[in-house]
Order: C-alpha cells, then sequence, then structure tokens
C-alpha cells in the first residue's frame, strides 16, 4: 500500500490582463506560447509533450538559468521536471490541470491541481491562479512569486 504523501495549503494569484479572454485562454493552450511565459524569472520551460484537450496530457521542465541555483531542482540538481493532465476545459473561462513533479523527494510528491479561472473585467481579463494540495516542500510565497511572474510574462505576450 502506498503512502499519500502530505500535502502543503492552497495558493492563489490574480492579474489583470489587458487582453480579452479569448487571447488569454489560447496562450495557455499553445505549447510554443506556455514555453516563453510559464516560466519563472529564474528559469527557463522545456515542452516536451502537449494535448491540450480533457484528458490529454503534457510533461515539461523548468531549469534553473543560475548555477547558482543548481541544487534547488526538484527532479535534478538544476531541474523541475513535471507531468500532467488537463482534466477540464471551458473554451475562454477555465481551465483545470493535474500536475505531478518527478520526483524521488517526498516533500514534493503526490498531484497538485491548478485552476485558471478567466474572467472578463473592464479592460481586460482578471487571470486567476488557484493551487490546491500543494506538496509540503514548495513554500507558499514561493509558489505565489513564480506564479506572479508567469502572469506578468503572459501580460507581456498577449498585450
Amino acid at each position: 500500500m502506498t503512502e499519500e504523501a502530505p500535502h502543503g495549503g492552497s495558493t492563489q494569484v490574480s492579474r489583470i490582463i489587458r487582453a480579452p479572454r479569448k487571447a488569454v485562454y489560447q496562450a495557455f493552450l499553445d505549447p510554443k506560447a506556455v514555453a516563453s511565459w510559464l516560466a519563472p524569472d529564474n528559469m527557463r520551460l522545456q515542452v516536451h509533450t502537449f494535448d491540450p484537450r480533457e484528458g490529454g496530457t503534457f510533461r515539461m521542465s523548468l531549469t534553473y538559468r543560475n548555477p547558482a541555483d543548481s541544487q534547488h531542482g526538484k527532479t535534478t540538481g538544476d531541474t523541475d521536471t513535471y507531468h500532467g493532465r488537463f482534466v477540464e476545459l471551458v473554451d475562454d473561462e477555465r481551465i483545470v490541470e493535474v500536475i505531478e513533479f518527478e520526483t524521488q523527494d517526498p516533500a514534493f510528491a503526490g498531484e497538485m491541481t491548478m485552476t485558471v479561472v478567466l474572467a472578463g473585467v473592464e479592460g481586460g481579463t482578471e487571470v486567476s491562479l488557484v493551487y490546491e494540495h500543494v506538496p509540503i516542500g514548495i513554500r507558499p510565497e514561493d509558489n505565489e512569486a513564480g506564479s506572479l511572474q508567469s502572469l506578468r510574462k503572459l501580460a507581456q505576450l498577449v498585450e
């Protein structure tokens, strides 16, 4: 019997992006776009597989840019590789993904759920990212900071 990994809480961040919901939604489903904006500032992203449909899967790697951070990776010294699946896709409104890091460290094990909610607001789209069942090895403030950096880069791409 496999013991379930303990999980931290949840985090949520949001940002208003001056672009239509359709453009923002598409930037979440286009692997080239995702590769350009999803990684936090101190990392780069490689998309290995990406099948954006309900039930479709993805696999990606985030690699630290600075060699001084080379012992922070969850999968290897400088890399966080993760895979997941698209659970729900509601055009221009909502995306639900289940994400799991490829790791031997129990502090980063288990499935995390990320829900993207897109709401039309005056002047654009409010993008909210809600993370549930965040592995206990991920500090909430780090998850929030990295997510806000990604949303800033998403805004730069679609605005």
